[in-house]
């Protein structure tokens, strides 16, 4: 069964140049995802617009069956409680530790999440400005996986780390689908990233030109 659903969602940020155009897609639980294609043809739009960041323009978005911004709920209930984001530039609160960081999200103690994704005592307590760029990573990694949010939505992220951190990154992700049961959702430039997909969309001047 899906747990979220784009009927027809259309885009744009001027009338005369769409963005995204007639867009169906369904997306389950259990599977790892990769939206793939050139720059500027919607993949970062069409991941905010799953993730409630913004209204699309034409179209729906369906989570478990309701539109994302029904009323009563509406998008900021659907970022709140659905969705959890992975940014590129990791998106932490400069001032704070790993620690800290992940608390703003954590229903319990953070740390068995941290030190799952290879975060220790020492490190959690350093401010995270100190750490590497694939600490930071999995600091913003555990952050959104202690959400406990069913559907987790990343862009780029490995676009900013080396190749072995970045396949370390990719397994989380993919485990975490697999293995915990959630929608994980990346866009992605990276073909390796794409290879370890259950299903890989390929977007082309805001449209759906291959699933595979």
């Amino acid at each position: 069964m899906s747990v979220l659903e784009v009927k027809g969602v259309g885009y744009y940020y001027f009338s005369d140049k769409p963005v995204l155009r007639d867009i169906c897609l369904s997306f389950e639980k259990g599977k790892f995802y990769a939206i793939c294609g050139p720059s500027g043809c919607g993949k970062t739009t069409l991941l905010s617009l799953i993730g409630g960041l913004d209204e699309p323009k034409s179209g729906e978005i369906l989570y478990e069956g309701q539109s994302i911004m029904e009323k009563g709920k509406g998008l900021a209930w659907h970022r709140r409680n659905n969705v959890a984001f992975v940014f590129q530039n990791y998106n932490l609160i400069e001032y704070m530790t790993p620690k800290e960081n992940v608390l703003l999200t954590a229903k319990e103690d953070p740390m068995p999440i941290l030190k799952s994704l290879g975060i220790g005592e020492e490190e959690a307590r350093r401010n995270v400005l100190k750490l590497s760029g694939g600490q930071q990573q999995r600091v913003a990694i555990a952050r959104a996986l202690a959400s406990h949010a069913p559907v987790i939505l990343a862009d780029e992220p490995t676009g900013n780390l080396d190749e072995d951190t970045a396949a370390e990154i990719t397994q989380i992700l993919k485990d975490n689908a697999h293995k915990q049961g959630r929608c994980v959702v990346v866009v992605t430039h990276s073909e390796a990233v794409a290879n370890e997909a259950d299903v890989v969309l390929k977007l082309d001047h805001g449209k759906i030109i291959e699933v595979s």
